[in-house]
């Protein structure tokens, strides 16, 4: 686990209450979340909000981070534009582990429409349990990176 408590927390419109649900869960297992909204229900451009929390999270300023729109999809990709991003939008646990434990992904990214709040809460403690496993896996890493 790293030594940076901060989770970057980021959504559009569609993902606001799930965002806010996530910030409290994640809180209370003694993470920081630093969320960067928005905090109003008006329709918003997911890219920019990707972009702003990869950018909390390329920087080192914050330890991982997550993100949500409708299906994931869209704020991921822009997210991943950020040089230094690996994020993986995941709808199930076993994705959420597999992103950590082989591609070292410090962005974890939902579908608000696609997972229900409880599924959505497994999703982030499996992503947050799992450490990157390193080895032959640390080579493919490196080489998207590259």
């Amino acid at each position: 686990m790293t030594a940076n408590k901060r989770i970057a927390l980021s959504s559009d419109h569609a993902a606001i209450e799930l965002r806010q649900t996530i910030a409290n869960h994640i809180k209370a297992q003694g993470w920081e979340p630093v969320d960067i909204g928005p905090t109003t229900p008006e329709s918003t451009h997911y890219p920019k909000h990707g972009q702003a929390a990869a950018e909390l999270v390329a920087s080192g300023d914050c330890a991982l981070g997550i993100i949500l729109c409708g299906t994931g999809q869209g704020i991921m990709m822009a997210a991943n534009k950020v040089p230094g991003i690996r994020c993986g939008v995941c709808s199930d646990t076993f994705s959420a582990g597999m992103i950590r434990a082989h591609n070292n992904a410090n962005m974890l990214s939902i579908g608000a429409r696609v997972v229900g709040e409880g599924l959505a809460l497994d999703i982030v403690d499996a992503y947050l349990a799992t450490e990157f496993e390193g080895g032959r896996h640390a080579t493919r890493v490196d080489m998207i990176e590259s």
